[in-house]
């Protein structure tokens, strides 16, 4: 068929541009590197605090806002050596492959796409979100008002992303293929950009780049489309050379409940939060950082991880039926030594599963 030639040269082809040059950098990682040489995690994980001199590099910039205001960043038991200021699934997975970030957290799909170019990481935190999390945007002055008039028109499409993953569900919710669309392969960090010159006509966006968006361009004509399109995970994340040093997994094994009651905090704390992180952080204003705080719901945290596993195992087949990853088991992504840390740390409110 057609669509099935098509279709890798696709994958091909947004890969390499999700980045620039440091996601070529990981698409040319060969079988040879050293990544994939390097062993699975295993044993117990260690005990206590991890041992003086202990340093991580981590990319949560949530976390850091949220620690020291709630209390907790003294409680911390290892030096955090830099708080790098990146998100995006392939610059954290370059990241990793430079052994310059030692934990993460990204949506779903970066450990999948991760694993298909042999960066060898593991899930070590999982959160989940039960409502949607991306509101399509649309061009200014686009006639598309729901998703089935995607049909034909340019969709931003960041295959590393979780914005990725969405556009993927959202089409087939719409009961459309991957070929009724345009895919442009585009980092999600180039949405806005892309929307505003109208290269693509739609793209998912999260809050609050949404609302900033939609704030200078809704009287052109520029809207928001809502779907029922869920992302359900948020993840921790690790690279294998970090969980095989027990200092380093000694040090993971005691951010996992802190990173998990620093979002407790933000929930229960709104206004220090939308100060912190929406206004001070973000650049929107406190009445949106107010509407959009009303918007969410309060974190959880399973106890179980078998949703979790099973949930990833659909995003990895719904890529590979896309051509943009081969298809693979993703159970051994989870590091399931950690499962259930982080909803022992929080108050029961927040616990799935218990």
């Amino acid at each position: 068929m057609t669509r099935h030639d098509d279709r890798p040269a696709l994958a091909r082809r947004s890969f390499l541009a999700l980045a620039g040059g440091a996601v070529f950098g990981l698409a040319a990682c060969s079988p040879q590197t050293k990544s994939v040489a390097v062993p699975e995690p295993a044993g117990a994980l260690p005990t206590g605090d991890p041992p003086p001199g202990t340093r991580l590099t981590v990319a949560v910039r949530t976390a850091r806002l949220q620690l020291k205001p709630a209390g907790l960043e003294k409680e911390l038991p290892f030096t955090v050596t830099e708080w790098p200021n990146l998100s995006a699934g392939p610059d954290i997975i370059q990241g990793f492959r430079a052994q310059s970030i030692d934990l993460a957290t990204n949506a779903g799909i970066p450990p999948i796409q991760a694993e298909a170019i042999g960066v060898r990481a593991k899930i070590v935190g999982v959160q989940v979100r039960r409502y949607p999390l991306y509101t399509f945007a649309t061009a200014p002055g686009s006639s598309v008002t729901r998703a089935e008039d995607f049909r034909g028109k340019k969709i931003g499409f960041s295959q590393g992303q979780a914005q990725g993953v969405v556009v993927l569900r959202a089409l087939k919710e719409a009961g459309l293929k991957n070929s009724d669309v345009e895919l442009v392969a585009l980092p999600s960090t180039q949405f806005l950009t892309a929307l505003q010159s109208k290269q693509v006509d739609v793209a998912p966006l999260g809050e609050p780049t949404l609302t900033k968006y939609l704030d200078q361009y809704a009287k052109d004509g520029a809207r928001g489309v809502r779907t029922k399109v869920v992302d359900l995970l948020t993840v921790l994340w690790a690279p294998n050379e970090v969980l095989n040093d027990p200092a380093k997994a000694a040090a993971v094994r005691s951010f996992v409940p802190l990173w998990a009651r620093g979002q407790v905090w933000a929930w229960e704390n709104p206004d220090e939060w939308i100060d912190t992180y929406y206004v001070k952080d973000q650049g929107v204003s406190k009445e949106d950082g107010r509407r959009i705080v009303d918007s969410l719901h309060k974190p959880q945290f399973p106890v179980s991880w078998d949703e979790a596993v099973a949930w990833e195992q659909e995003t990895a087949d719904l890529m590979a039926e896309g051509g943009f990853v081969p298809e693979q088991k993703v159970a051994h992504l989870f590091d399931r030594r950690f499962e259930g840390l982080a909803a022992e740390a929080v108050a029961a409110e927040y616990r799935e599963g218990s």
